[in-house]
């Protein structure tokens, strides 16, 4: 470890939990575009977990969560701190901050709803692609650096090309040292890979970085299991705004979307 970047958790392990809302990241955490950041990925997935463990109801679950990112999210200690906005019989709205350094890094925002039985009219638009087990190996460190990125294991369905594709990620590793995040977490923890997995542009000098400045994820079905699929989008617009457009599968299909606004900057 060299001395200009934090001090890291050591462990098989996203997080390290320190007791009383605060977590030190470990290299798997560790973002693509600085050595000395996390990545937005994995904080997300600390984030809904949190959110879920917050006055928890049976009678409903989590359909949406807004991610915005106010900055850099600083390597090492920080804090989650949660709270209720919008109380409410059949709708709540809870929110999460991360705060590093003095400072709020990410506010997450979540919609609860009261959940009931609409089978019979239930019907999907979105299209199944290709399962895990019928995709290729993909090693995205080559093209992307970080611990979190080489974290991963990650499969291609054919067609990928710089743009779009479609994508299968797992990891190996929990959320916490306490291992006991559920599988929403999980696979909210892989989704802001996104904005990565189908690039139209190669990071990296001489080209474009495109951060993304925001995560929105809408869900019609509650996600299971430990794949999560992207069917993945990304459109660059001539005045230096992008967009990064995903349908959100598990094993068992589609579940829901995200969205991702990006900043291109010429490297």
């Amino acid at each position: 470890m060299t001395a200009d970047l934090p001090e890291l958790a050591e462990g098989n392990f996203y997080y390290l939990e320190l007791g009383g809302g605060r977590f030190r990241s470990t290299i798997h955490a560790q973002g693509a575009w600085n050595a000395h950041e996390q990545h937005m990925a994995p904080a997300s997935g600390l984030m809904a977990d949190l959110l879920e463990r917050h006055q928890p109801r049976e009678d409903m679950r989590m359909a949406r969560i807004s991610y915005e990112i106010l900055g850099l999210i600083p390597g090492g200690d920080f804090r989650i701190d949660t709270t209720t906005l919008r109380p409410g019989r059949t709708i709540e709205l809870v929110q999460a901050e991360l705060v590093a350094g003095g400072r709020t890094a990410i506010r997450a925002t979540a919609w609860r709803m009261l959940t009931s039985d609409t089978g019979s009219v239930a019907e999907i638009e979105d299209a199944a692609i290709p399962g895990p087990d019928e995709c290729k190996p993909y090693d995205a460190s080559a093209v992307w650096p970080g611990g979190y990125i080489r974290s991963l294991e990650m499969r291609v369905a054919e067609g990928h090309r710089p743009g779009a594709g479609k994508v299968w990620l797992r990891t190996e590793h929990p959320l916490t040292d306490r291992a006991d995040s559920g599988d929403l977490a999980r696979l909210m923890g892989m989704v802001d890979t996104a904005n990565g997995v189908a690039a139209r542009v190669p990071p990296g000098k001489d080209s474009y970085a495109f951060p993304n400045l925001d995560l929105q994820i809408h869900m019609y079905r509650r996600p299971q299991g430990e794949w999560l699929g992207l069917d993945n989008a990304v459109s660059f617009g001539s005045d230096g705004i992008g967009l990064t457009s995903t349908v959100l599968h598990d094993r068992q299909g589609p579940f829901g979307r995200a969205e991702q606004i990006l900043t291109l900057r010429k490297t």
